[in-house]
């Protein structure tokens, strides 16, 4: 089985970000920059698929900037055997990433593919359900769990009213969400040997994929602070409060 992992590079989650102060967009100038949390959960379910003999190859690729190689080489060090990098310039809309992503499917035809449910910098959720309606696979989203069966997947994903099992006919497409594993960390020989795994790099154009944006960012800006708490003496006081001021009660 040839495993597809997508990552994307993101403001490390335990940054706070500011927005720019004329409003058009987040601030990352000297932001520690990272693999989007979901992402990295996605390659550690691939590395673990590979590490049980279910996968033969685990495939990294990333949408962006030469930057984004960063992304890829630590996805390397966590155990995928080669990256793809899909050159392209500034921000892309998730439907040009799927459309980019379909491009990449086409190429290396492999029997699962793999995606963070969503990014933390847009958390738009959007890229795997495009990707799948694009190149007409089906799609276990929001998954807890994967279970590879003979030429298919049993993926089980939380829902609003608890969990749900889905068998996936082969190839298909899998979102993962925070509770299906704990990725680990790479260790500095992994870190060494990803330097000299291959890496392959695409321009947009050659893919035949139009990347420019459909949607324009009218204004940026931080929620509004919120309020000190105060303490209260008593139970009654805080129920008087509850109920006379926050009208919550």
């Amino acid at each position: 089985m040839k495993v597809l992992v997508a990552v994307k590079r993101v403001a490390d989650a335990n940054v706070k970000v500011r927005a720019k102060a004329d409003g058009t967009g987040a601030d990352l100038n000297n932001v520690k920059m990272a693999i989007n949390p979901f992402c990295e959960i996605a390659v550690e379910e691939a590395v673990r698929l590979k590490e049980a003999g279910t996968a033969t190859e685990v495939i990294a690729v990333s949408i962006g900037e030469k930057s984004c190689q960063e992304q890829i080489r630590t996805a390397l060090a966590l155990g995928a055997d080669r990256g793809i990098q899909v050159e392209v310039e500034g921000d892309v809309e998730p439907l040009a990433v799927a459309k980019l992503l379909k491009a990449i499917v086409d190429k290396e035809q492999p029997d699962l593919v793999i995606l963070g449910k969503q990014s933390i910098d847009n958390d738009n959720n959007q890229t795997g359900q495009m990707l799948a309606a694009l190149a007409n696979m089906s799609q276990g989203t929001f998954a807890s769990e994967i279970v590879p069966a003979d030429g298919s997947v049993n993926v089980t994903r939380e829902i609003d009213g608890g969990l749900q099992t889905l068998t996936l006919q082969l190839p298909a497409i899998v979102t993962t969400d925070l509770r299906l594993n704990e990725p680990r960390y790479a260790s500095l020989p992994n870190i060494m040997k990803a330097k000299r795994k291959p890496l392959d790099v695409f321009a947009a154009a050659d893919l035949g994929v139009d990347t420019a944006p459909r949607i324009t960012t009218v204004k940026v800006e931080p929620p509004a602070e919120r309020a000190a708490g105060i303490k209260v003496e008593s139970v009654a006081e805080l129920v008087d409060k509850l109920k006379n001021e926050a009208k919550v009660i």
